[in-house]
């Protein structure tokens, strides 16, 4: 496609993008999705038993994950079941473990590096 200029998107979409992003931006959150993946569905309590984390902090950011439409909701009261909204949701996870990974392995390579160089240089 050399020369084709590719048309920017609105900022509305650069908005939900960013939206969408923002909801996924917290340790529990991201540990609450990476649960959920791997079952149909769960409720408040199935997941703070699995988590280890307070009813409260599970039910606060299963809230912030619904009102994004991350997650959806079925049931009601006591009987509230959660499940994620896409099945994608697994393909997004695994791929920023796959960006992690590398990043972590050029820093742990560099890591190396920084040791060895100590190692050769003398101290003083």
């Amino acid at each position: 496609m050399k020369g084709a200029t590719v048309p920017a998107p609105s900022a509305q979409l650069q908005t939900m993008k960013a939206e969408f992003f923002r909801a996924l931006a917290h340790p529990i959150r991201i540990r609450l999705l990476e649960v959920m993946v791997t079952a149909p569905e769960a409720s408040v309590q199935e997941l703070q038993r699995t988590l280890g984390i307070d009813q409260p902090i599970v039910s606060q950011q299963l809230a912030r994950l619904r009102a994004s439409g991350v997650v959806v909701s079925t049931g009601s009261g006591a009987s509230t079941r959660y499940a994620v909204s896409s099945p994608l949701m697994k393909d997004l996870l695994s791929t920023a473990k796959q960006i992690l990974t590398g990043r972590l392995a050029h820093a742990k390579s560099l890591h190396r590096e920084l040791a060895q160089d100590r190692a050769v240089r003398p101290r003083r």
